[in-house]
């Protein structure tokens, strides 16, 4: 019986090889000369003015938010699609409420201005 997960074995025994060599490598052939540029702050373009720590603008987290659910609909709309001709009009109207209810959701959030970032 352990000759069947032999196999599966040496894959990992190679596999592990190959991703601490592959991650050793850099160290060892990478030059070491940091200057004042490649140490100076590069997400914002700016240097760091306050505490990261500070409060984030509501608008941030809406737009993520906002995101999620519009990447679900899409994520939902693909199976559904490849499905269409085999889930008859039972699949076609839960889909039609689906759409139908972030739609609502979608046009209430544009009228409070959620999508305004002014």
């Amino acid at each position: 019986m352990l000759e069947e997960y032999f196999p599966v074995l040496i894959f990992l025994i190679i596999g592990t090889g190959i991703s601490l060599l592959l991650t050793a490598v850099p160290f060892i052939v990478a030059e070491k000369k940091p200057d004042d540029e490649k140490l100076s702050p590069y997400e914002c373009g700016f240097e760091a003015f306050d505490s990261a720590r500070k409060r984030f603008d509501v608008r941030f987290y809406l737009v993520a938010i906002l995101f999620i659910i519009f990447d679900l609909e899409v994520a939902f709309l693909f199976p559904w699609a490849m499905a269409f001709g085999d889930i008859g009009l039972f699949g076609f109207w839960s889909m039609m409420v689906f759409l139908t209810v972030l739609t609502v959701g979608f046009i209430y959030e544009w009228k409070k201005g959620a999508l305004e970032w002014e």
